[in-house]
This record gives C-alpha cells, sequence and structure tokens, in this order.
C-alpha cells in the first residue's frame, strides 16, 4: 500500500491496545443491550482523543451507556443534569472571596464539575446557549478561562453529553460552532424486538450485572497516541479530503449539494474523521485503515458539521442519504 507515513511503524503494544479496547467492549457489552453499533462508535471517538454527542430519547440506555465506559476505563467522572436556570460558573467553577484568622481577605478559586477526566453533560440542549458556551473552550483547548487566567484540565478529557431531539418541548439548539467540537454524534435508536426483550428481562430483577474496570487514564492516553501513530494509506487519505470537500456547495460542487446543503463542514471535519478511521481499525484489530471504515463513519462524524436547506426537507432528503449518494459518486 502506498502509505502517507512511511516513516512511522506501528508501536509493539499495538497487540496490547487493540486487546484492552476489545476487553472493555466485553464489558461494556455486559450492561448495554443491543445497542452494538452506538459502543463501537463511543470507544471510536474516545480512544480518536475526542467528545460524543449521544441523541436519542428518553430511556434508551444513553446515560447508563456514559456512566459504564466511565467507569470500565476508569477515569474520574462528574455529571451536570442540565437545565434552562443552568450557569455557566455551575459548570467550570467561581472564585469565592475568604477571609483569614488575621482578616486578611483573598479569592480562592473553586473548581466545577468541569475539572474531571470525563465530564458527562445530560440532556446538554437543555441547557440555555450560554450555559452551552462555557463548553466551548474546555471542548477545544482542555482548558478554561477564570478571571482572564486559564487553568488546564485534567488528562485525559473528555465530554460526553446526551441530547434530546429536537422536538421536544424545552430544548435549546446547539450553536455550530459548539457541534463542531464533538467529533461525533451518535443516534441512539430503539432497540430490536429481541435486545428489547432481553432488556426487559435483565433489567428487572434482583440480579444487576455489573462492568469491570479493566484500564486507566495511562492506557488510554497510550491508546491515543498509537491511534495518531497509525499510518494512513494516500488512497484514504485522498477519500476523506474529497468526501468533505464534495460535501461544499460551490460553482464545481455536485448539483444536489448546491440545490440542498446550506452549510457544511470545515477542515475540522476531515481531521475528524482521519482520528476514527484509524480508531475503528484498531478496534477491529487493523494496523491501517480501509475504504470500508470511511464509509462506516462518515455520517456520523460529519452529519452535525452540515444542514440541509428547507427545500431539502420538504422533500425529504436526509444527511445520511446525501453522505451515502456523495460517497457513492466520488
Amino acid at each position: 500500500m502506498n502509505m502517507a507515513k512511511t516513516n512511522i511503524e506501528m508501536p509493539e503494544f499495538f497487540d496490547q491496545a487493540v486487546k484492552q479496547v476489545n476487553n472493555a467492549k466485553k464489558e461494556i457489552n455486559k450492561v448495554i443491550i443491543g445497542q452494538d453499533e452506538v459502543i463501537d462508535q463511543t470507544l471510536i471517538t474516545m480512544i480518536s482523543g475526542g467528545h460524543v454527542l449521544l441523541i436519542g430519547v428518553p430511556g434508551l440506555a444513553k446515560t447508563l451507556l456514559v456512566e459504564t465506559l466511565a467507569h470500565v476505563m476508569g477515569l474520574n467522572s462528574n455529571r451536570v443534569q442540565c437545565t434552562p436556570d443552568l450557569m455557566p460558573a455551575d459548570i467550570i467553577g467561581s472564585e469565592v472571596l475568604e477571609e483569614s484568622a488575621k482578616g486578611k481577605r483573598s479569592f480562592r478559586f473553586i473548581e466545577g464539575p468541569i475539572f474531571t477526566q470525563f465530564f458527562m453533560a445530560d440532556e446538554i440542549n437543555r441547557a440555555s446557549p450560554r450555559t452551552q458556551s462555557a463548553l466551548l473552550q474546555a471542548m477545544q483547548e482542555k482548558e478554561v478561562s477564570v478571571s482572564g487566567v486559564p487553568k488546564k484540565l485534567p488528562s485525559p478529557f473528555h465530554v460526553l453529553a446526551t441530547q434530546n431531539p429536537l422536538e421536544q418541548e424545552g430544548t435549546y439548539p446547539l450553536p455550530e460552532a459548539q457541534l463542531d467540537r464533538f467529533l461525533m454524534q451518535i443516534d441512539v435508536k430503539y432497540p430490536t424486538y429481541d435486545a428489547e426483550r432481553d432488556i426487559v428481562i435483565s433489567t428487572t430483577t434482583n440480579q444487576n450485572t455489573k462492568a469491570q474496570t479493566v484500564m486507566g487514564p495511562d492506557d488510554l492516553i497510550s491508546i491515543q497516541n498509537i491511534v495518531r501513530d497509525m499510518p494512513v494509506g494516500n488512497i484514504i487519505v485522498d477519500m476523506i479530503v474529497n468526501l468533505v470537500r464534495a460535501l461544499r456547495p460551490d460553482e464545481d460542487a455536485n448539483e444536489i449539494v448546491n440545490e440542498y446543503v446550506a452549510w457544511a463542514p470545515g477542515p475540522r471535519g476531515s481531521q475528524s474523521l482521519m482520528l476514527a478511521v484509524r480508531a475503528r481499525a484498531l478496534l477491529q484489530g487493523r494496523s491501517a485503515p480501509l475504504e470500508d471504515d470511511v464509509i462506516a463513519l462518515a455520517a456520523p462524524v460529519l452529519r452535525h458539521r452540515m444542514a440541509l436547506n428547507f427545500k431539502a426537507r420538504s422533500h425529504g432528503l436526509t444527511l445520511e442519504n446525501l453522505i451515502t449518494e456523495i460517497i457513492s459518486s466520488l
């Protein structure tokens, strides 16, 4: 294969990394039933070093998945239930004025729940836009500013947010800039009949299955470094770049793109897809990504980074259908 990085060999711990990730998957599967694709995509995002946005109606085990993932990976975690009255200081923290025994006054910063390795924002679109924007710097820069002073967040740092469908009352759409910070948007769908039957049986008894911790923060960081060191063939690189560029309306774009796309992914979409296909290859025990990885992950990586216009929605066109059509035309 013609490689984009010919001077890089896979680390000797590659097989160990594959084993650790798949052990984590097995433990999560003990608790989460019938959501194999969701689990795979969430793990791919984590070992890519990115943030996850889980979208689905209440009751589909989104919160349970996040809590289980944090436990399995041995990460310190905090959870915030987003509500319309939640303030930025409730997430970042605040400074309080203290007086010593000698009467000297000084400000002391009290860290908010964002200072953790695994931050869960439950029902993020129920928080006001002002509070949603408080996460922007944390997600991109891995730090927050307090009174103009940057404060580093723990490493690794991941945000896993759950979101209810926007059609539900009391929700606010996330701004485009914040959506772009999520490496992947994962749609959590209703389980199949057999899966739902297993869920009903296994969750209504006194015997609760518990997942075990199989790795730690240092292990996750090592795996993320292996993902970034993975060589990628020039064919895959060109496929990713051509796909993302083909989704942008301009005079040379596909007719369907110019007609139906309101706004499209920027370079961060290409970067995220590059990391995700590497991570999927590692999850499946391969030392390099294939075209199938690009096809499988194009929609969850790109669909929240673009929007269709009213004409497209009135014709029943979906982002998944559009992305699939553009891939087939490349």
